[in-house]
């Protein structure tokens, strides 16, 4: 098999060992991991899930009845994936839930009632990893802490991550995406440059960007703390992770240049402060002039890249514009802010008649490298995405058929994979407290009668 591999051409080899209908056929990398996930929002929860699609067993504790707030915090949670749990069947989870909390088992538990924290501790003893954003501290007032966690179970790995940090000035402050973007320095250059109608307004990436980027720190971090728990210690870990302080990783190179020479980077919009051409332009046709949907509606737009001083003169060249290419013609030249600013509306120009289709084949025609912004239904509907598998729709064993992201990294020998997109609250409370903690039926009953669980 090995041998007949290794003759295939590299495409043919990828999909072979990458086949998106084998997933389950193979093992999985953390089989036989469990992890506990006291998590709400979303940088908590998609730090446990991520362990959780490369096949650790991850139980989310929710608060009983209702579940945690990210599932009614977002559009058509009354009529997406309902019900929310057997108690309310009159609400519903919203799809946002889902993208932070797949391949969960899910468990309700009252971190705060007496009887609830046998039950805790009975989990944790049997647990490889714990994660939690609650507030700082919170965990530490209910008796239920890393201290109390370690004292039941010395090899556990806990990561705890939160808005900005265990400690520090501003400890007690709470947080979330959008702030942890303004506070760490990543709004000061994203937006429209100055001098534009929006006199240089920031703009938000409109998802949540940053928890998810820096969950999957988190989950990173908990991979090392059972790398050295299984393979120097035999010990557990506890750490930390600012939420706001990560968001100051993706400040690129704005740090040390200001370090290095006292320069401030600010916004400079769509286009490349570092390479020219390298930027998103405006076409001035819609590609959908029959739809009445808004997001059709809208002419295109389309990401056009010509630094080399070849391309950029071919480029000039196919707007009619070679006067640009002579006095350009040093890319040293035109990535500077004033020529950029006569370069980029030149290729509008061009572009005003034009759909980002039509752009994209003119473009690519001439050796020009292009491509169309896609909407969010073009992306679904992307013959690449759907071949590679990472999206594509699911037929969950409670929503039926979902359309979702699946995952978008490959493994050869142990995939990870997709199992469900989430579940109603305490879906899980039978399965999970008989086989790991040992409760009968009676007992789980007379605990949901209390609303223990």
């Amino acid at each position: 098999m090995t041998e007949h591999l290794d003759k295939l051409p590299f495409e043919d080899y990828c999909k072979t060992i990458f086949n998106k209908d084998a997933l389950f056929d193979k093992p999985e990398a953390l089989n036989g991991y469990r992890v506990l996930s006291c998590t709400q929002y979303i940088l908590g929860p998609c730090a446990a899930a991520y362990l959780g699609e490369l096949g650790a067993e991850v139980i989310k504790i929710e608060v009983p009845r209702l579940g945690e707030p990210m599932r009614h915090c977002s559009p058509y949670n009354e009529t997406w994936f309902y019900p929310v749990s057997r108690w309310n069947p009159g609400r519903g989870t919203s799809p946002a839930f889902q993208g932070a909390n797949h391949n969960e088992y899910f468990v309700t538990l009252d971190y705060r009632k007496p009887e609830a924290k046998e039950i805790f501790y009975n989990l944790v003893q049997k647990t490889d990893a714990m994660v939690w954003n609650y507030r700082p501290g919170t965990f530490d007032r209910w008796k239920i802490g890393y201290g109390a966690c370690k004292e039941v179970n010395p090899r556990i790995v806990l990561a705890w991550c939160g808005g900005f940090g265990g400690f520090g000035p501003g400890r007690n402050w709470a947080s979330y995406d959008i702030l942890g973007q303004a506070k760490g320095g990543v709004f000061s250059f994203t937006g429209h440059r100055a001098g534009r109608a929006s006199a240089g307004f920031p703009s938000k990436h409109t998802t949540w960007i940053m928890d998810y980027s820096i969950g999957m720190l988190v989950s990173t971090a908990m991979l090392g703390g059972l790398y050295w728990r299984d393979t120097v210690s035999g010990l557990g870990n506890y750490f930390e992770c600012s939420q706001v302080q990560g968001s100051t990783r993706y400040t690129e190179y704005a740090l040390p240049l200001w370090g290095r020479s006292g320069i401030v980077r600010m916004r400079w919009g769509n286009w490349d402060t570092e390479i020219c051409v390298n930027g998103i332009c405006a076409c001035g046709l819609t590609s959908y002039p029959h739809s009445d949907h808004p997001a059709e509606k809208e002419e295109g737009y389309i990401c056009v890249q010509a630094y080399t001083d070849e391309d950029f003169a071919n480029l000039m060249n196919l707007i009619g514009r070679p006067d640009l290419g002579k006095k350009y013609a040093s890319h040293d030249d035109r990535v500077e802010a004033r020529a950029q600013e006569e370069i980029y509306p030149a290729i509008e120009e061009f572009l005003k008649d034009k759909t980002k289709e039509e752009a994209n084949r003119i473009f690519s025609g001439a050796g020009i490298i292009s491509q169309p912004l896609l909407t969010v239904l073009e992306a679904a509907n992307c013959d690449h995405f759907l071949e590679r598998g990472s999206l594509g729709w699911y037929d969950d064993p409670y929503y039926g058929d979902v359309f979702t992201q699946k995952v978008i990294y490959k493994m050869s020998e142990s995939p990870p994979r997709l199992k469900h997109v989430h579940r109603p609250v305490g879906c899980d409370n039978e399965e999970i407290y008989q086989r790991v903690c040992g409760l009968s039926s009676d007992q789980i009953r007379e605990m949901e009668a209390k609303e223990v669980i």
